[in-house]
């Protein structure tokens, strides 16, 4: 693992209003830290003094990731050479989050639709509920962002419309169905752990931001969070950024996300003070049955 200290560390803590407050900058676990959103992420992060270890698995992506950092941000970057592939269990999570110590992490990985049905369930869902399960289980780690999709939920909310509807069925069923497959049982299955953690006297955030469809322009002219249309677009460095005000809160629960024209702090603040909770109209008791014996 290889680290990059981009200014000395001596920097003011920034906590105000609805942010987590903590005696020292915490440390963010990025799997998938090649990915268009992490690659704005971390940057971020690092802005605010924050420890980061970004996960990749090609060594020769380690320059794109020190090169979007920059050296002239406050916090400390770490790369970390390691295939999600070879994650085969809880245990091997647990590996790589006990070796990192993060306080937070952020799954902003996926197969991306190459390698077939078999790669998307082995990633999406697979590797992604050993790392809930793993930092579940870490006294450590207290937050887990995982960026889902907005279609992603097995029913219609109660704000959508019709053409909302019929937009998720068409992506779900007829565009991204292995991909809805997958990712559902993984956003489920952070909701289910997460309660479970906290049953147990655990401190554990479970944060899922649903983006609409991704772009890759700046964005910045601003976002709508909250119980939006099931249609539209968002841009990934917009993600970013929502990203990383989230992290800064106590927020738990899904959280949809489109373009719009609220400020990002603004619509991150709002969100948390009136507890908007995104997974209204799912069935809770189902999901709080499943089975979190992997």
């Amino acid at each position: 693992m290889h680290s990059y200290d981009s200014q000395s560390t001596n920097w003011p803590s920034r906590f105000d209003h609805t942010t987590t407050r903590t005696m020292s900058a915490p440390h963010v676990l990025i799997l998938g830290g090649h990915g268009k959103v992490a690659l704005r992420l971390t940057p971020l992060l690092l802005q605010k003094a924050w420890s980061v270890t970004s996960v990749i698995r090609n060594a020769a992506h380690e320059a794109d990731i020190t090169a979007s950092a920059g050296s002239q941000y406050p916090g400390k970057l770490n790369v970390l050479v390691e295939s999600l592939e070879d994650v085969k269990s809880t245990a091997d999570a647990s590996r790589v989050i006990s070796t990192v110590k993060p306080d937070y992490v952020v799954w902003s990985a996926g197969a991306g639709g190459k390698g077939g049905p078999e790669r998307t369930f082995a990633i999406d869902r697979d590797v992604c509920r050993y790392y809930i399960d793993a930092a579940a289980a870490n006294p450590s780690v207290t937050k887990f962002l995982l960026v889902s999709y907005i279609a992603s939920r097995r029913s219609h909310p109660p704000w959508w419309n019709d053409e909302d509807k019929a937009s998720a069925d068409h992506v779900n069923t007829n565009v991204l169905a292995d991909y809805y497959k997958a990712k559902v049982d993984a956003d489920e299955y952070l909701l289910a752990r997460a309660r479970a953690a906290r049953a147990a006297g655990r401190t554990f955030f479970d944060i899922d931001l649903r983006p609409g469809t991704l772009t890759d322009d700046e964005g910045g002219e601003g976002v709508l969070l909250g119980k939006t249309s099931s249609r539209g677009t968002v841009s990934r460095a917009d993600v970013a950024r929502v990203t990383a005000e989230l992290l800064d809160t106590e927020y738990r629960g899904w959280l949809d996300m489109l373009k719009g024209s609220d400020n990002v702090q603004e619509a991150v603040r709002r969100a948390v003070s009136e507890r908007v909770d995104c997974v209204e109209g799912e069935d809770l008791e189902r999901i709080y049955q499943t089975e979190l014996k992997l």
